[in-house]
């Protein structure tokens, strides 16, 4: 197996905790809604899952929610909620930073354009690792764990599939990306994929 060049990452639940109804809560307690008429129209009515898709752009994202509950979301609204909804792991943050500099890193997650184009306000402890190398669903219309997204997002990052270690909490979405030639890791702790990048050769023992 040769050594990975480029350490690709899923996000919620991988490089953050992700808590869905700390998002509808603060949106709602902003917006001055209940969080179960909110819930429905953001998730319950498939909107979300639009998003994801490509569907809607930040700004459409919240022009539908705004017509959905028949009052003003701003983009400010949708992006504070989601900010909040995320906790970052310490302990990848420290490994992230170990690893700048070593390979390339980027991140590949089932999410809407919201979450890219605006990474460095969600999540500002890893904007500076991964600048313009977040990538996500709704901007490769494939989601995971299709394998042809990791190989469109190997094509973008200019990287061959079988240099790239990609590593999402999800099982399924890391058989996707070996079944596309990538390496994979299953995540489960950063302990665990630390142990697995010492073993690669990308950082010391």
């Amino acid at each position: 197996m040769v050594a990975p060049s480029c350490i690709l990452f899923d996000l919620d639940h991988t490089l953050t905790g992700y808590d869905h109804e700390r998002r509808v809560q603060v949106l709602a307690q902003r917006i001055g809604f209940s969080p179960a008429s909110v819930h429905a129209e953001l998730f319950t009515s498939g909107l979300e899952r639009e998003s994801d898709l490509g569907l809607h752009d930040p700004e459409g994202h919240a022009r539908a929610i705004s017509k959905r509950l028949g009052t003003t979301v701003t983009l400010e609204d949708c992006i504070v909620a989601r900010a909040a909804a995320m906790t970052p792991y310490p302990e990848m943050i420290e490994l992230v930073r170990e690893l700048s500099g070593r390979a390339t890193l980027a991140i590949l997650t089932n999410n809407g354009l919201l979450v890219r184009d605006h990474f460095a306000a969600i999540c500002p402890e890893f904007a500076e690792f991964f600048g313009d190398r977040v990538f996500c669903s709704a901007q490769l219309k494939l989601a995971k764990p299709d394998p042809a997204i990791f190989l469109a997002c190997a094509e973008r990052l200019q990287i061959a599939p079988e240099r790239i270690l990609f590593t999402d909490d999800k099982a399924a979405n890391a058989d996707g990306a070996r079944a596309a030639g990538l390496q994979e890791h299953h995540f489960r702790n950063a302990a665990a994929l630390r142990a697995e990048l010492v073993a690669s050769g990308l950082l010391p023992a």
